[in-house]
């Protein structure tokens, strides 16, 4: 490598030679290598020092492979759940007269009342109130839900994560056991979660949202974009892995890649303008037909799928085309759209966003005006959705929300608008299941069902005091009528 002149003393030098960007040279890439290979090896040790101290005993191939499921090494005692009316997320209607057995994190049986129990076995009485499955979110940001945009945008990434890892034991306190992260650099909190460090739901990473530029997952500022940009061209959202902008098919793939290689079980795709994002309009179509096939491709060739951020039917038919399996919002689509979606087999992940189901108004009064636009999509678009039996999950997609992020169930009792409650809750435990389950292998917690209660399913179970065949209002009030949470075969909370 060159290396750089010293002036003559005497030499003119010019202010453009003196103090031009180096961030991108040679002298910046050297040192950037060493710092990788320093921390590397730093947090190579550190790990090692963490998962010694926290397994104790473990053998080493027990310690490199946790259960993603567990938190403790001990094994759970039986337990055995009866006196109460059983909603098994599959049939809508409550079953008086069984008992459920629980052994380790799964499900051993669903029998009559009065079977003998396991020994040893844990007996939870519920009084004749409600049992059901966990809850499952599917359209979730455990990193964006907390905090406000501005914060996001500007904050201490490990305030970031910290503020997330709160957030996620309200999450499960709520009811929520599990969630699909619908974008954001949730992989750590994930493990975090499933290692027993911190409470919250089980989560299933999408990692960065892929997005083009001026898509509806770049976040730079104007400042930060073109020939007068700092050194960088890329935003602090992409430093942090909230996004990640893609211009090709070849730069599609490979963001594609990236995200399974840190750990993704689906992948997100920015196909169609969005209300938060600042300078994309709503009716932009996002991403060519070749950039949407290469990200497909990728997630095929690991077993999995994509799903894409879209709202109106030109971006929606572009990626069913392409061959994305999933439809996130689509609020504004037709009904020659939702028929080609129910022909296809193609799932519909919607929220109801609905204005008394809004969290807080958006600061920005552009952003504002699209997510109204949206709201008056949101009626007619569950309308099309009965009439063509798509296959339809549920989301909350609550965003910048501190404070009001138990607006997550809000908007689960908002489908009572076009629903029975029973028929909601459906949504929100087997069909959610269902639609998790396209991840296949990359599924992270494999090896039994999720939102169900049968034999062999995971044990995520709430208890809940109130009548929910008649309303859900009761999830409302998670501290007053949630009694019991379980989740993977452990007693989160017990007020019985």
């Amino acid at each position: 490598m060159r290396k750089p002149s010293t002036p003559h003393p005497g030499a003119q030098t010019s202010p453009r030679s003196a103090f031009y960007c180096r961030c991108g040279g040679d002298e910046a890439s050297q040192v950037q290598r060493r710092l990788e290979r320093a921390f590397s090896r730093r947090d190579f040790l550190q790990s090692a020092l963490v998962l010694a101290a926290g397994v104790g005993g473990l053998s080493p191939a027990a310690s490199a492979q946790p259960a993603p499921s567990g938190s403790a090494t001990a094994v759970a005692a039986p337990m055995v759940l009866r006196n109460v009316q059983l909603f098994d997320g599959r049939r809508t209607r409550l079953q008086p007269g069984l008992q459920v057995v629980i052994e380790g994190a799964r499900i051993r049986a669903v029998e009559p009342q009065g079977q003998g129990a396991p020994q040893g076995a844990q007996i939870i009485d519920g009084g004749g109130r409600v049992l059901m499955p966990g809850l499952i979110d599917a359209h979730w940001h455990s990193l964006m839900a907390a905090m406000s945009m501005q914060h996001l945008l500007m904050a201490d990434p490990a305030l970031i994560h910290l503020a997330a890892g709160s957030e996620a034991q309200r999450t499960l306190l709520r009811g929520f056991t599990t969630v699909r992260d619908a974008g954001g650099p949730v992989f750590a909190l994930k493990s975090a979660i499933d290692q027993g460090l911190v409470q919250g739901p089980r989560i299933f990473p999408s990692g960065a949202m892929i997005s083009q530029t001026a898509g509806h997952g770049d976040f730079r500022f104007l400042h930060e974009v073109g020939p007068g940009a700092a050194c960088s061209a890329v935003g602090h959202a992409e430093h942090l892995g909230a996004s990640a902008i893609a211009d090709s098919a070849d730069s599609v793939r490979k963001a594609t890649r990236e995200q399974l290689l840190r750990g993704a079980s689906q992948i997100k795709l920015m196909a169609g303008g969005g209300a938060s994002s600042l300078y994309d309009p709503l009716d932009s179509v996002q991403f060519t037909l070749p950039e949407l096939r290469a990200a497909v491709e990728a997630a095929e060739d690991w077993g999995t799928y994509v799903m894409a951020h879209v709202y109106l039917p030109k971006g929606m038919q572009r990626s069913i085309e392409a061959g994305i399996k999933v439809i996130e919002h689509g609020q504004l689509t037709d009904e020659a759209t939702v028929r080609l979606m129910a022909d296809k087999g193609i799932w519909w992940s919607l929220q109801p966003f609905l204005p008394e189901a809004a969290p807080t108004p958006m600061a920005d009064p552009g952003s504002q005006a699209k997510s109204d636009e949206i709201a008056t999509g949101t009626r007619r678009a569950y309308e099309l959705a009965i009439k063509h039996k798509v296959q339809t999950g549920w989301g909350s997609d609550i965003l910048f929300a501190p404070g009001k992020t138990h607006y997550q169930t809000v908007r689960l009792v908002a489908l009572e608008n076009w629903y029975s409650p029973l028929d909601a809750l459906k949504q929100a435990t087997s069909q959610n299941g269902e639609l998790l389950a396209l991840a296949g292998q990359r599924n992270p917690y494999l090896g039994a069902k999720l939102g169900v209660i049968e034999p062999g399913a995971w044990a995520d179970l709430l208890v809940v005091d109130g009548d929910v065949s008649r309303s859900l209002k009761p999830l409302l009030e998670p501290d007053q009528h949630l009694k019991c949470i379980i989740k993977n075969g452990r007693v989160v909370k017990n007020t019985l």
